[in-house]
């Protein structure tokens, strides 16, 4: 998993509510192994025709916002099924933060463990980044991880909040089972410690008549 602390890039906007994961990624990919290449099958049925072909209009097929590393979208962005598929397909395509005001819950425990970093800011934020995005599409913005703000392109500064484990596994760039390994010689401390742990028995019991 690719370290996340300092983020800067344009943005890309999906603004709309309720952007839920079947958008995201169609069911028809769910089926394919985690080694594919998932970028490929983001927003599949807005980004192509019925033959294959790119929509020119569509942002994700176009510079420089199919470059970008950072999505802007409207509230609820993520909800729906729970497929963990819709963060790989966001995070294979380069994406590694999303700013919404607000997300679907399973979408933000499946972002959080697999590197995508979701920013809850407010919707009046969101609206006007999505507007300038529009505007000016290689206009940087910056995710600071570690101060936790973002700063847009008009020079505004935002704080946000995220999970302190969840921030120190996308620091640094590990999950969870990275995590837990990395902490094997305190298992094998604790285990050892109580291996000579002497287990009681139980005496005597009861009669029913």
């Amino acid at each position: 998993m690719e370290r996340l602390n300092r983020l800067a890039s344009n943005v890309i906007p999906v603004p709309r509510p309720n952007c839920d994961t079947d958008q995201i990624i169609p069911a028809r990919y769910l089926q394919k192994p985690r080694s594919d290449d998932f970028g490929r099958y983001l927003f599949a049925d807005e980004r192509f025709s019925d033959d294959g072909r790119e929509k020119p209009g569509n942002l994700f097929n176009k510079a420089p916002y199919s470059q970008a590393r950072i999505v802007v979208g409207g509230w609820n962005f993520g909800c729906g099924s729970s497929r963990e598929h819709a963060v790989w397909a966001l995070y294979d395509f380069g994406v590694r933060a999303v700013i919404a005001p607000s997300f679907g819950d399973i979408f933000t425990n499946n972002s959080l463990k697999n590197g995508l970093l979701p920013i809850v800011l407010p919707e009046t934020v969101t609206v006007a980044l999505a507007k300038r995005a529009l505007a000016h599409p290689e206009e940087q913005v910056v995710v600071e991880l570690s101060e936790q703000t973002v700063t847009l392109g008009d020079g505004s500064r935002h704080r946000f909040d995220v999970d302190a484990f969840a921030k120190h596994c996308l620091v640094n760039g590990i999950d969870e089972l990275s995590y837990t390994l990395g902490q094997a010689d305190l298992i094998d401390r604790f285990e050892n410690s109580h291996s000579t742990t002497q287990v009681g028995t139980r005496t005597g019991g009861s009669q029913c008549s």
